[in-house]
């Protein structure tokens, strides 16, 4: 068994257009040892538009772009690419993969190849579910920063050795090999065929899919039932209260923590006051904390912000 570690530049990328520029690769024994790297050059066939991830303008390749013009297009390093990925003794692997393999994609339809097809792994992926963070996108340069891994960012060839050097130093975090962070945490390759791309997947994305929805429905429930309390009592309020003339206005976290919020607002109506979903239209904003675009939306109305530690002394034990 071997490691084929990957990654691509490209003189441009928009929606459907991917003109690749380069294809670094580094291939090792199931040890992480270096049998073979390359960088393979090649004629994008097109102007250099280079953006961040963002879409910004900046990124700067380590090449010197006119030396593209003496490569040849990327149908001639076709063959050799796909040799290398459909290698049937690999373990296919990249950073955040799934861009790449949309690149390769889009070239091979580009100039009417045959689609590639082969499963691919991806060490940004493996770091989520080590760490079951998968609400954030970790980078190449953050991971080998937390890993100690040194690499010059942008050269197909050397982000490719810095995806095997992260992917190595992850299993020896881990104390395992590819195949046990694998097994361990329940991973499903990503796969390519028909000009078809499958995510990759695991166990514990599935948990985070299915706790996330279960935290919307939750939430959605609870601000159905703070809303409805609301709109039933806020017109029994008592008149000429201590908070007549106020309107409140709660931070979302306060809102769905229904006991709280629910014994919170009948106090303000209790004392007179009334109740706002729309933070503009407040004069007393109530949160844990300052900021957040609720917050900001309460101050550019001219609320006054009070903590809701102070809220609840003052009105719950008057009430």
């Amino acid at each position: 068994m071997k490691y084929v570690f990957f990654d691509i530049e490209c003189a441009c990328v928009f929606k459907n257009v991917a003109k690749m520029c380069a294809f670094g690769y580094v291939v090792t024994d199931a040890r992480f040892q270096v049998l073979e790297r390359e960088d393979i050059l090649m004629n994008p066939k097109g102007k250099f538009h280079l953006t961040d991830r963002k879409g910004r303008e900046g990124i700067v390749l380590p090449y010197e772009y006119e030396d593209f013009k003496k490569y040849p297009p990327f149908p001639v390093a076709y063959k050799r690419i796909k040799a290398l990925l459909e290698d049937g003794e690999a373990i296919v692997l990249g950073h955040a993969t799934m861009n790449d393999v949309n690149y390769l994609n889009l070239e091979t339809k580009r100039f009417k190849l045959p689609s590639f097809r082969f499963s691919f792994y991806d060490t940004q992926f493996f770091w989520m579910n080590v760490t079951g963070k998968y609400d954030r996108q970790v980078g190449l340069g953050a991971m080998a920063e937390e890993l100690g891994v040194e690499f010059t960012p942008h050269r197909a060839v050397d982000d490719a050795y810095a995806t095997m050097r992260v992917c190595e130093a992850l299993c020896k975090r881990e104390e395992t090999d590819v195949g046990g962070l694998i097994e361990r945490y329940g991973v499903r390759g990503g796969k390519v065929e028909n000009y078809r791309i499958q995510p990759p997947a695991s166990l514990g994305l599935k948990k985070y899919y299915a706790d996330r929805a279960k935290d919307r429905e939750d939430y959605h429930r609870a601000h159905e039932e703070f809303y409805r309390y609301v709109n039933k009592y806020m017109h029994r309020r008592k008149k000429g209260g201590a908070l007549d003339g106020k309107v409140f206005c709660f931070a979302k976290d306060i809102e769905i923590d229904v006991p709280m919020s629910v014994k919170l607002v009948a106090a303000i109506f209790e004392s007179g006051g009334k109740y706002t979903s729309h933070p503009a239209e407040c004069n007393v904003y109530i949160a844990r904390g300052e900021g957040g675009t609720r917050f900001e939306n309460a101050m550019g109305g001219g609320a006054a912000f009070v903590p809701l530690t102070r809220i609840l002394e003052e009105l719950l034990e008057e009430a």
